[in-house]
């Protein structure tokens, strides 16, 4: 059992039945009244985000939890299917349990969250940044960096995307996971 001052972001936790992981928290202590922990919660199972507050001091189940590579392989209209590298065992996960797939693309390494007591796999995490080629935007002028325009890109994974404006077709681009955003354009 842990307590409301064990919360972190990243904790996975049994909550109303169901496996979530804390997404965001919030310690507050106001000047009238008790201590609290204001958090957003992820269910596992379902993909859900739900808020949620314990009183200071509340216990809580955690969930113990095993993190593996594994490689993204393909995708099929029920889901995605990964494969470790180390054993070539291959895991299937629901499209749901996966944030922003539209960025992963065939070969990718992904970390698969396991819950520790049943082997059951959980969830997928990303990596912060990928490197993504544009297959189609609309065509670049020369000298257009010094204004924060963006336009309308799709990268070789089909997500949609805004770019600067000297973003061209074939340029690869590093893009934020999180949020979808343009980071950087790659050089080779």
């Amino acid at each position: 059992m842990a307590t409301t001052s064990d919360i972190r972001k990243g904790l996975c936790i049994i909550f109303n039945n169901d496996t979530y992981k804390i997404i965001e928290f919030l310690h507050v202590k106001p000047g009238k009244g008790p201590a609290f922990v204001r958090t957003k919660l992820k269910s596992l199972t379902t993909g859900k985000v739900l808020d949620n507050t314990f009183s200071a001091g509340h216990k809580i189940d955690e969930v113990r939890v095993e993190t593996r590579n594994y490689q993204y392989l393909y995708e099929d209209d029920n889901g995605f299917h990964f494969m470790n590298n180390e054993d070539f065992a291959q895991v299937y996960l629901n499209k749901d349990l996966i944030e922003n797939s539209q960025f992963m693309k065939a070969g990718d390494e992904v970390k698969i969250i396991f819950r520790a007591s049943d082997e059951v796999a959980l969830a997928a995490e990303l990596p912060n940044t990928v490197v993504l080629e544009i297959t189609y935007t609309e065509p670049g002028l020369k000298g257009d960096t010094a204004t924060n325009a963006t336009k309308p890109a799709t990268t070789e994974t089909g997500a949609e995307i805004r770019v600067p404006l000297f973003i061209n077709e074939g340029d690869k681009v590093k893009i934020n996971t999180e949020d979808g955003s343009y980071v950087e354009r790659v050089k080779e």
